[in-house]
């Protein structure tokens, strides 16, 4: 084996190249999602190049569907990339099902360099040996086919095992320099020989991943917490591949901590504060989801939880991530993402809530003018008011509905006067007489008829009227809403309404 150290490793004149590289399989979700936007960040503060592949050599697991929703997830977000699927590149194919002569010629070379060997062992065997020697049988292989004779293979060939292969650890300690967690080492002896083909012959993740980083010139890997016992392994790899001429360099390794749910534990795929699309679904807009998924781990500054992409860009620098566990709280993500839904630009915001809209079924795949009207009248009164655009469909939907189809929640029944006729034909009466349809107007008669006239406190006078317009005990500006439903509309919805 090579010493680690006669390896050429990345310097500071390097062009940064990282990767992502997820397997399709299941929905994209926030971890995932998040180291994907680190790599990018760094990319981008760097000047480097972003490369995007797919980790696909498990049939059984890996979907079409889940490699679509991939794509979606990060062009939605705005995370491009320089080299891979969908654009191509001087590493083609991007898809590890596609690199499988690229493979077979990598894993002949490591087999005539003596990196790799043939392995026969059943893990039932493995289990017996240990147990034989008094040795706890978690511990693995136990590298006993190294040093294989020639009449052992043979009998075992003569008995139809097909092979395994596995790369040779080296004898002595492994020692890198994590760019989060500093140095670290594994002791010789600690990872067992690990298999890097199976016996059908088909090629392992252990493999292909370090093969496909070194071949596309990877120079920072930059991944989970959850992969660092396995980090031992590539730097082995990378060893028996630089003898080879595979790879040119040791990239840099670099492991983003943890994202925690609930009670401390690991934020499970199963969690539904993991699901990517459900955020999206729910109306986090792509700035605030950025920007609170930046801050599991990194922070712009100890006071500022705030910011734009373009400012993560400029700032971001992979040093500078913390190793510790960062937690996923739902309530900060919401209320970072209201801040940012109330930076959007008017027209902009109005925009986004259309698909909101069309999911409520509160209007069709295209809008009609009078559709149109509403909501730009509509959308300012609720920007400022709102943590998701996903709660917007509820809090303007009386204003797209018929007069007829307003429904009354029940308890926006319960808190109605008992003189509620008469509060609504005097409502009716003040406002039948506005001329000037303005919300100064419809305020100063409604205050008049209700207020002056009926002496009631000015908290409770426009309740009745709120729940017959909405249907709701909360709604946005109420005589905003009057101007945006029209006279007409308006004394309607009170003559019609009972308590």
């Amino acid at each position: 084996m090579t010493n680690a150290a006669l390896i050429p490793t990345v310097t500071a004149e390097t062009p940064v190249r990282v990767r992502f590289c997820p397997s399709p399989t299941g929905t994209p979700h926030v971890g995932l999602i998040r180291t994907a936007l680190f790599n990018w960040a760094y990319a981008r503060h760097t000047g480097g190049k972003m490369i995007f592949r797919i980790e696909d050599t498990d049939a059984k697991r890996d979907s079409e569907e889940s490699y679509n929703q991939l794509l979606d997830a990060l062009k939605w977000l705005g995370i491009t990339w320089e080299e891979g699927v969908e654009v191509g590149g001087p590493h083609e194919p991007y898809r590890q099902s596609q690199r499988g002569e690229i493979y077979s010629d990598v894993i002949a070379k490591l087999l005539e360099g003596g990196h790799a060997y043939e392995s026969y062992s059943t893990p039932e065997e493995v289990e017996d040996r240990h147990k034989a020697a008094g040795r706890d049988v978690k511990l693995g292989y136990d590298n006993f086919d190294r040093d294989l004779t020639a009449e052992q293979i043979a009998a075992f060939k003569a008995e139809g095992r097909q092979p395994a292969l596995r790369l040779r650890m080296p004898d002595e300690d492994i020692t890198f320099n994590d760019l989060v967690r500093g140095e670290i080492t594994f002791k010789a002896g600690s990872v067992p020989d690990y298999a890097i083909v199976r016996p059908n012959g088909a090629p392992l993740y252990t493999l292909v991943n370090p093969v496909d980083d070194a071949l596309m010139g990877i120079t920072h890997v930059l991944r989970g917490e959850d992969l660092l016992s396995s980090t031992p392994r590539q730097v082995a790899l990378y060893k028996a591949l630089y003898e080879i001429g595979v790879a040119e360099y040791m990239p840099l390794f670099g492991h983003l901590p943890y994202v925690m749910g609930a009670g401390n534990k690991k934020l499970s795929k199963r969690d539904p504060e993991s699901s990517l699309f459900l955020h999206r679904d729910r109306g986090f807009i792509p700035e605030g989801l950025l920007n609170y998924l930046s801050l599991l781990g990194w922070s712009l500054s100890a006071d500022e939880d705030i910011f734009t992409v373009d400012q993560l860009v400029e700032n971001f620098d992979i040093h500078d991530v913390l190793g510790n566990p960062a937690r996923f709280d739902i309530k900060k993500a919401e209320a970072i993402n209201g801040t940012h839904v109330r930076m959007l630009e008017g027209t902009d915001f109005r925009n986004r809530l259309v698909p909101y809209l069309q999911a409520a079924g509160l209007v069709g795949e295209t809008l009609t003018d009078r559709e149109n009207e509403i909501l730009t009248e509509a959308a300012p009164l609720v920007q400022e008011r709102i943590t998701l655009l996903g709660e917007a469909p509820e809090m303007i939907s009386f204003l797209f509905k018929k007069d007829d189809g307003v429904d009354v929640a029940d308890d926006a029944r319960k808190g109605m006067p008992e003189n509620l006729s008469e509060v609504l034909e005097a409502a009716v009466a003040a406002l039948e007489a506005v001329t000037d349809w303005t919300a100064e107007d419809i305020q100063t008669a409604l205050k008049s008829a209700l207020v002056e006239g009926l002496g009631i406190k000015p908290r409770f006078a426009f309740g009745p009227v709120r729940t017959a317009l909405s249907g709701r005990k909360v709604s946005p500006p109420l005589f905003e809403s009057m101007v945006i439903l029209g006279k007409e509309s308006s004394l309607t919805r009170l003559r019609a309404f009972k308590g």
